[in-house]
Protein backbone atom coordinates (compact mmCIF):
# COMPACT_ATOMS: atom_id res chain seq x y z
CA UNK A 1 0.00 0.00 0.00
CA UNK A 2 1.36 3.38 -0.93
CA UNK A 3 0.94 5.96 1.81
CA UNK A 4 -0.96 9.04 0.68
CA UNK A 5 0.55 12.48 0.95
CA UNK A 6 0.67 13.98 4.42
CA UNK A 7 2.61 13.36 7.57
CA UNK A 8 1.79 10.56 10.01
CA UNK A 9 4.08 7.73 8.88
CA UNK A 10 3.90 8.94 5.31
CA UNK A 11 6.00 12.03 4.69
CA UNK A 12 5.82 15.74 3.98
CA UNK A 13 6.91 18.38 6.43
CA UNK A 14 4.77 21.41 5.73
CA UNK A 15 1.51 20.27 7.31
CA UNK A 16 0.26 18.82 10.58
CA UNK A 17 -3.00 16.86 10.43
CA UNK A 18 -5.27 16.49 13.43
CA UNK A 19 -7.86 13.70 13.15
CA UNK A 20 -10.83 13.58 15.55
CA UNK A 21 -12.50 10.18 15.89
CA UNK A 22 -15.82 9.10 17.39
CA UNK A 23 -18.34 6.40 16.46
CA UNK A 24 -20.76 7.73 13.84
CA UNK A 25 -18.94 10.96 12.91
CA UNK A 26 -22.21 12.84 13.30
CA UNK A 27 -22.02 14.13 16.92
CA UNK A 28 -18.82 14.23 18.96
CA UNK A 29 -16.12 14.26 16.30
CA UNK A 30 -17.87 16.87 14.09
CA UNK A 31 -18.30 19.12 17.14
CA UNK A 32 -14.64 18.61 18.07
CA UNK A 33 -13.40 19.14 14.51
CA UNK A 34 -15.29 22.39 13.99
CA UNK A 35 -14.54 23.75 17.49
CA UNK A 36 -10.84 23.03 16.86
CA UNK A 37 -10.97 24.90 13.56
CA UNK A 38 -12.82 27.78 15.22
CA UNK A 39 -10.23 28.02 18.01
CA UNK A 40 -7.36 27.91 15.51
CA UNK A 41 -8.87 30.75 13.49
CA UNK A 42 -9.17 32.78 16.72
CA UNK A 43 -5.48 32.30 17.39
CA UNK A 44 -3.87 32.13 13.95
CA UNK A 45 -6.31 33.90 11.65
CA UNK A 46 -5.91 31.16 9.03
CA UNK A 47 -4.78 27.79 10.44
CA UNK A 48 -3.90 26.56 6.94
CA UNK A 49 -1.27 29.28 6.72
CA UNK A 50 0.33 27.67 9.76
CA UNK A 51 0.07 24.22 8.18
CA UNK A 52 -2.60 22.82 10.51
CA UNK A 53 -5.34 20.67 8.94
CA UNK A 54 -8.26 19.43 11.06
CA UNK A 55 -10.44 16.48 10.03
CA UNK A 56 -12.71 13.85 11.56
CA UNK A 57 -14.06 10.34 10.93
CA UNK A 58 -16.04 7.63 12.69
CA UNK A 59 -15.19 4.02 13.53
CA UNK A 60 -18.74 3.22 12.36
CA UNK A 61 -18.94 6.40 10.36
CA UNK A 62 -22.14 7.37 8.56
CA UNK A 63 -20.45 7.98 5.21
CA UNK A 64 -21.89 11.06 3.51
CA UNK A 65 -24.27 11.88 6.38
CA UNK A 66 -24.80 15.39 7.74
CA UNK A 67 -23.98 16.04 11.38
CA UNK A 68 -26.82 15.77 13.89
CA UNK A 69 -29.01 18.87 14.11
CA UNK A 70 -28.26 19.25 17.82
CA UNK A 71 -24.55 19.18 17.04
CA UNK A 72 -25.08 22.09 14.63
CA UNK A 73 -26.91 24.00 17.38
CA UNK A 74 -23.98 23.46 19.76
CA UNK A 75 -21.52 24.76 17.17
CA UNK A 76 -23.69 27.81 16.59
CA UNK A 77 -23.63 28.48 20.36
CA UNK A 78 -19.84 28.84 20.10
CA UNK A 79 -19.94 30.80 16.86
CA UNK A 80 -18.37 27.88 15.00
CA UNK A 81 -19.27 26.92 11.43
CA UNK A 82 -21.04 23.65 10.58
CA UNK A 83 -21.23 24.41 6.85
CA UNK A 84 -20.35 21.67 4.40
CA UNK A 85 -19.76 18.91 6.93
CA UNK A 86 -20.03 15.36 5.57
CA UNK A 87 -19.63 12.23 7.69
CA UNK A 88 -16.81 9.79 6.94
CA UNK A 89 -16.00 6.22 7.86
CA UNK A 90 -12.52 5.89 9.38
CA UNK A 91 -10.12 4.47 6.80
CA UNK A 92 -6.48 3.40 6.91
CA UNK A 93 -5.47 6.44 4.87
CA UNK A 94 -6.92 8.81 7.49
CA UNK A 95 -4.76 7.24 10.19
CA UNK A 96 -1.68 7.12 7.97
CA UNK A 97 -1.95 10.82 7.16
CA UNK A 98 -2.64 11.98 10.73
CA UNK A 99 0.07 13.46 12.94
CA UNK A 100 -2.28 13.49 15.93
CA UNK A 101 -5.41 11.39 16.44
CA UNK A 102 -7.76 12.52 19.22
CA UNK A 103 -10.61 10.14 20.06
CA UNK A 104 -13.77 10.54 22.11
CA UNK A 105 -13.21 7.38 24.16
CA UNK A 106 -10.59 4.78 25.07
CA UNK A 107 -12.42 2.23 22.89
CA UNK A 108 -12.02 4.51 19.89
CA UNK A 109 -8.34 4.95 20.75
CA UNK A 110 -7.89 1.18 20.90
CA UNK A 111 -9.62 0.76 17.54
CA UNK A 112 -7.37 3.33 15.88
CA UNK A 113 -4.23 1.76 17.34
CA UNK A 114 -5.40 -1.71 16.26
CA UNK A 115 -5.37 -0.50 12.65
CA UNK A 116 -1.58 -0.34 12.85
CA UNK A 117 0.39 2.29 10.91
CA UNK A 118 2.50 3.07 14.03
CA UNK A 119 -0.50 4.96 15.39
CA UNK A 120 0.12 4.25 19.07
CA UNK A 121 2.46 7.15 19.78
CA UNK A 122 0.17 9.74 18.15
CA UNK A 123 -3.27 8.54 19.26
CA UNK A 124 -4.87 9.75 22.49
CA UNK A 125 -8.33 10.37 23.80
CA UNK A 126 -9.06 14.09 23.73
CA UNK A 127 -9.22 14.39 27.51
CA UNK A 128 -6.10 12.27 27.94
CA UNK A 129 -4.19 14.57 25.61
CA UNK A 130 -5.47 17.61 27.48
CA UNK A 131 -4.27 16.15 30.78
CA UNK A 132 -0.82 15.42 29.35
CA UNK A 133 -0.54 18.81 27.63
CA UNK A 134 -1.25 20.61 30.91
CA UNK A 135 1.83 18.92 32.38
CA UNK A 136 4.17 20.03 29.58
CA UNK A 137 6.19 23.21 30.09
CA UNK A 138 5.50 25.39 27.01
CA UNK A 139 9.04 26.75 27.26
CA UNK A 140 10.37 23.30 26.28
CA UNK A 141 8.53 23.43 22.92
CA UNK A 142 9.80 25.08 19.73
CA UNK A 143 8.74 28.70 19.36
CA UNK A 144 5.88 28.84 16.86
CA UNK A 145 7.06 32.17 15.43
CA UNK A 146 10.65 31.07 14.95
CA UNK A 147 10.30 27.41 13.98
CA UNK A 148 6.67 27.25 12.86
CA UNK A 149 3.47 25.84 14.29
CA UNK A 150 4.04 22.47 12.59
CA UNK A 151 7.35 21.85 14.37
CA UNK A 152 5.84 22.96 17.68
CA UNK A 153 2.86 20.63 17.21
CA UNK A 154 5.09 17.64 16.42
CA UNK A 155 7.20 18.31 19.51
CA UNK A 156 4.03 18.54 21.62
CA UNK A 157 2.86 15.10 20.47
CA UNK A 158 6.27 13.57 21.23
CA UNK A 159 6.29 15.13 24.71
CA UNK A 160 2.76 13.93 25.44
CA UNK A 161 3.58 10.39 24.32
CA UNK A 162 6.62 10.36 26.61
CA UNK A 163 4.48 11.41 29.60
CA UNK A 164 1.64 8.96 29.03
CA UNK A 165 2.93 6.16 31.22
CA UNK A 166 3.74 8.54 34.09
CA UNK A 167 0.63 10.66 34.29
CA UNK A 168 -2.37 8.38 34.67
CA UNK A 169 -6.04 9.33 34.69
CA UNK A 170 -7.63 9.68 38.15
CA UNK A 171 -10.54 7.45 37.02
CA UNK A 172 -11.32 5.37 33.95
CA UNK A 173 -14.12 7.76 32.98
CA UNK A 174 -11.89 10.85 33.22
CA UNK A 175 -10.59 10.31 29.68
CA UNK A 176 -14.02 9.75 28.08
CA UNK A 177 -16.41 12.03 26.20
CA UNK A 178 -19.81 10.33 26.34
CA UNK A 179 -22.04 9.93 23.29
CA UNK A 180 -24.94 12.41 23.09
CA UNK A 181 -26.53 10.68 20.07
CA UNK A 182 -30.32 10.76 20.47
CA UNK A 183 -30.12 12.88 23.63
CA UNK A 184 -31.87 16.23 24.16
CA UNK A 185 -30.14 19.50 23.32
CA UNK A 186 -29.29 20.13 26.99
CA UNK A 187 -27.05 17.05 27.02
CA UNK A 188 -25.52 18.01 23.67
CA UNK A 189 -24.68 21.43 25.11
CA UNK A 190 -23.02 19.87 28.16
CA UNK A 191 -20.92 17.67 25.87
CA UNK A 192 -20.07 20.72 23.75
CA UNK A 193 -18.90 22.58 26.85
CA UNK A 194 -16.83 19.56 27.89
CA UNK A 195 -15.18 19.33 24.47
CA UNK A 196 -14.55 23.07 24.30
CA UNK A 197 -12.91 23.12 27.73
CA UNK A 198 -10.70 20.16 26.79
CA UNK A 199 -9.67 21.76 23.51
CA UNK A 200 -8.66 25.16 24.87
CA UNK A 201 -5.33 24.14 26.47
CA UNK A 202 -4.60 21.83 23.53
CA UNK A 203 -4.96 24.57 20.91
CA UNK A 204 -2.99 26.99 23.11
CA UNK A 205 -0.16 24.45 23.41
CA UNK A 206 -0.23 23.66 19.68
CA UNK A 207 -0.05 27.28 18.58
CA UNK A 208 1.67 29.02 21.48
CA UNK A 209 -1.17 31.56 21.42
CA UNK A 210 -3.75 31.93 24.18
CA UNK A 211 -7.43 32.39 23.38
CA UNK A 212 -8.34 36.05 22.84
CA UNK A 213 -10.55 37.53 25.57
Amino acid sequence: MTAPEGRGIAGGHDTFRILHVSTGNVCRSPITERLTRHALVDRLGDPLSGGLIVESAGTWGHEGAPMEANAEVVLADFGADATGFVGRELLDEHVIRADLVLTATRDHRAQVISMGHSAGLRTFTLKEFTRLVRAIDPATLPDAHEEGVVERARALVRAAAALRGWLLAPTAEADEVFDPYGAPITFFRSIGDEINQALDPVVTALTGVRAPH
